[in-house]
């Protein structure tokens, strides 16, 4: 943008200069000529009388004494004074006019005298090319100069100008990429011309309601979330009072996991931004695998478990890769019907399979909040979060088959 002000201006000054030198600089040529010319026939309109009462014989001093070279023909044809040729406008001033003619190198100036008793006599001077043009060169190369430094003057404006244009684009930019960067605290300055004011009063607008908009959904995440402890509460009441002290402790544990789910959920709602972590992925997937094999045992699953041996550290904190293989295994129990096996399969790369024997994929899978389970959706879009890349493709035997990257490729 810069650089097009920049032309735009030199053109425009370009244009308004040629259309105001080029004149110009004719008219100073005429008038130089014009001046040129008045001068040597000022000079020659002095020498009139004197050439109309002098003697013929004293003609030629006359000629001689002239403060430019002149030419006298006599009422015969003689010439006398500056050597001469007799030209066509000698032959017309000797009929009794007085003319200026142009001539090979200048302009010839003839007079023709007359009232003598011998005849006319013809005075004449010649003014060449360099007198008609003298002065002329110095003043365009001062007018070259000026137009020169006004195209210069001219840029410096608009370098100015558009510097102080990009300035403001520019931080507009960088207000926006921060912002699509998450740095929801960024704001432009109100400087610049009017509209990109109005553009810069918009956009801090847009990030101050963007939020306020973000700020509420996590409250109201958070305070659902909150509102769960109350059941899980009665709910390890319920299980604390079991008969069965196993059965209570097998209760009370995951109750204990899910209260832990539910405070991560709070955690994560009341951040602006996602907390990085790390944890060792071999150890969470075998310990939320373990939490869904007693659910399995229970509805005649066969859970095949391959993992590489620990520990496998990966850039995911905990809780959310929990929460990511948690909804990778709770989309086989909601998809599959019971008795349906399902294998989990950790590489030494970083890279989280689970398949099951099941019917396959069912439609809208991989599409947040479709489902056709009557679920929210949201499973895979969790754990789509947790890894660097997720994957959804169909085993040979017609099962489900979910790739989940957690290291960066």
């Amino acid at each position: 943008m810069r650089r097009r002000l920049a032309l735009l201006v030199t053109a425009t000054a370009c244009l308004v200069l040629v259309a105001f030198l080029v004149p110009l600089a004719v008219l100073i040529r005429a008038v130089a000529e014009d001046r040129a010319v008045v001068a040597a026939t000022g000079d020659l309109q002095g020498l009139v009388p004197l050439a109309a009462t002098t003697d013929t014989a004293d003609l030629a001093s006359l000629a001689s004494g002239a403060s430019r070279p002149v030419t006298v023909y006599l009422p015969d044809g003689t010439p006398v004074g500056t050597p001469a040729p007799r030209t066509p406008a000698v032959e017309l001033a000797a009929r009794g006019r007085s003319l200026i003619a142009e001539s090979d190198g200048g302009r010839e100036i003839v007079v023709g005298v007359r009232g003598r008793p011998d005849g006319t006599v013809v005075l004449r001077t010649f003014v060449p090319d360099g007198e008609l043009t003298r002065g002329v060169t110095r003043a365009w190369l001062v007018l070259a100069a000026l137009g020169v430094a006004l195209v210069l003057v001219g840029l410096f404006v608009a370098d100015r100008l558009a510097r102080t244009l990009v300035a403001s684009i520019t931080e507009l930019s960088t207000v926006s990429h921060r912002l699509a960067g998450a740095q929801l605290d960024a704001r432009a300055s109100l400087s610049g011309p009017a509209e990109l004011r109005d553009v810069a009063g918009a956009l801090n607008h847009l990030a101050g309601r963007i939020q306020d908009l973000l700020r509420e959904e996590r409250e109201q995440v958070a305070d659902l979330s909150h509102r769960l402890r109350t059941p899980l509460t009665a709910l390890r009441l319920e299980a604390e009072s079991l008969a069965d002290p196993a059965e209570a402790a097998r209760v009370t544990a995951n109750v204990d996991a899910v209260e832990r789910a539910v405070s991560g959920l709070i955690r994560a709602a009341r951040r602006a931004r996602p907390a990085p972590g790390e944890c060792d992925a071999a150890a969470v997937v075998r310990d939320r695998v373990a939490f869904w094999a007693v659910l399995a045992e229970d509805t005649g699953r066969e859970v095949h478990l391959d993992l590489v041996p620990g520990p496998l550290p990966v850039p995911v904190a905990a809780e959310d890769l929990a929460a990511a293989v948690d909804a990778l295994l709770g989309n086989v129990f909601a998809h599959t019907p019971d008795g349906t096996s399902f294998a989990v399969r950790l590489t030494a790369d970083g890279v989280l399979t689970v398949a099951d024997e099941g019917p396959g994929l069912p439609e809208g899978a991989g599409e947040r909040g479709e489902s056709s389970a009557g679920s929210t959706g949201l499973g895979l879009d969790i754990a789509r979060r947790a890894g660097r890349a997720l994957h959804l493709s169909s085993a040979p035997t017609g099962g489900a088959v979910v790739t989940l990257e957690l290291l960066p490729g």
